[in-house]
């Protein structure tokens, strides 16, 4: 007998409805919750009774993470608590099956249908109790006497009821049709299972003491329990720090993909390197053993060195500018052939002042005869080109004016000694009057005033040594 507690009218329309279709829906009312693994995902808004009798159970599915219910999904009707109450339990199914179809019109227009094969409605423990007790027992057996007349020519249809009362059963066929279809993947199974354990038989040793360890490994780990629930919870902390590493690493590598290669292609060659100086390394010990001998007994020499070596240090840092300074300059030379200019112009300088005759060598040269050609170290008459404008001279003070006034008048005299033909010309006696006494250029007032200033001169004999031998160096 089927029995439907409540009805209900009025399923809300946000979320997604579904009509499941049980044989019995006892002590399910509108309002009770629809669960999914243990967490309520909706609730249950309305009850019916189809033609053919059954119960059919509207199902609001509000969250849309599960929503919609694929063509394998299933549903039963759980207990909720002690007291009587009833829950709806689900799966939605796979996604890789289709979604429940529509009712396109008639009772539950519009909402998925979830068709009997697909439920299941347990048989509470407190009615099995209830047919122990007198008079359901003695009525059970009557029933099931008269039972087996009954169903004695629907014996498919017996079969139908007795798994969808029992979803037990209809998961065990399952089972059983799985295992079936998999007997050779079985048998192969029991097959390689025994190979497998045959090595561990006999290695059971080796294996009790790998338990053993485990054991002491699980038992050491629970006493560092907290410090290794320290290190989870700064995982993922350090599993972000080291995403960007990794990403680097991953860059790198990838750069480095071809270096990789190139001394995979080398290796043979590095190898044969590697082996060689085997030989070189063994001839070269008792060098590197002497050269270590030499270092000690040098070891001294060098402390002693550092001093020197800072001064060192000091200077070459104050000739750094100095260094720089002569590197410029040594460049801009050689880059504009200064060295060579400069050979030129002492080449070319001594071709133009030197002459050559029949008779040898001689100077170009040319002397100039005036009041300022004899050495003074102190101011004199007539010239104060090499001295300053006004100077202290034997008792007197003579200024610029009053040399220029006797400059001037010692050229008048000149002229007027050139005039009555005195004063010989360049080219006759006054290079003899210059060079010695006897030439008539002891008759001009001024080559007289030049003697007597000559004579005067420290460190000069006399006014008749000739200039020349004043002026390259004399005779003392």
């Amino acid at each position: 007998m089927l029995v439907v507690v409540g009805l209900g009218a009025g399923a809300a329309e946000d979320g997604y409805l579904v009509r499941a279709v049980f044989d019995n829906a006892a002590f399910v009312v509108p309002g009770e919750d629809v669960k999914i693994a243990g967490a309520k995902v909706g609730v249950v808004t309305s009850m019916d009774v189809t033609a053919d009798k059954k119960a059919a159970v509207t199902l609001l599915i509000e969250d849309p993470r599960f929503a919609p219910f694929r063509a394998d999904a299933t549903c039963t009707i759980r207990p909720q608590s002690l007291i009587g109450e009833k829950f709806v339990e689900c799966d939605p199914g796979t996604s890789k099956r289709s979604e429940l179809a529509r009712i396109a019109r008639g009772d539950g227009e519009g909402e998925h249908l979830l068709a009997l094969a697909r439920t299941s409605s347990p048989v509470d423990l407190d009615l099995i109790n209830n047919i122990l007790r007198r008079p359901y027992r003695e009525r059970l057996s009557i029933l099931l006497n008269e039972l087996g007349t009954g169903v004695a020519g629907r014996g498919e249809d017996l079969e139908a009821v007795i798994r969808r009362a029992n979803p037990a059963l209809r998961e065990t066929d399952r089972v059983l049709a799985i295992l079936a279809r998999q007997n050779r993947v079985l048998a192969k199974l029991a097959t390689d299972s025994d190979r497998a354990l045959v090595p561990l038989a006999r290695a059971r040793r080796q294996v009790t003491g790998f338990v053993r360890q485990a054991n002491e490994t699980a038992e050491a780990t629970a006493t560092r329990r907290d410090d290794i629930e320290g290190t989870i919870q700064r995982l993922p902390a350090f599993l972000a720090e080291l995403d960007p590493l990794m990403q680097d690493l991953d860059t790198f590598a990838t750069d480095a993909t071809p270096v990789a290669r190139d001394l995979n292609a080398a290796a043979p060659q590095v190898s044969r390197l590697v082996k060689q100086l085997g030989p070189f390394t063994e001839a070269a010990t008792p060098s590197l053993v002497t050269l270590g001998r030499a270092a000690e007994r040098g070891r001294p020499a060098l402390i002693r060195t550092r001093p020197l070596l800072r001064d060192l240090g000091r200077f070459a840092a104050d000739a750094r500018p100095v260094s720089r300074n002569l590197d410029e300059l040594t460049a801009s030379l050689e880059r504009t052939g200064g060295i060579e200019r400069l050979m030129d112009l002492i080449f070319y300088s001594a071709l133009s002042i030197n002459g050559f005759d029949e008779i040898g060598h001689y100077l170009r040269a040319g002397l100039l005869v005036n009041l300022c050609t004899s050495y003074a170290i102190e101011p004199a008459g007539g010239c104060e080109s090499n001295f300053t404008a006004t100077r202290a001279v034997g008792s007197g003070t003579a200024s610029a004016a009053s040399s220029g006034s006797e400059l001037r008048a010692n050229l008048a005299d000149d002229e007027a000694s050139r005039a009555r033909g005195s004063v010989p010309d360049p080219e006759g006696g006054l290079l003899g009057g210059v060079l010695g006494a006897g030439s008539t250029m002891e008759s001009s007032p001024s080559a007289q005033r030049i003697r007597e200033r000559d004579g005067q001169t420290p460190g000069r004999g006399g006014v008749d040594e000739p200039m020349l031998d004043y002026l390259l160096g004399g005779e003392e």
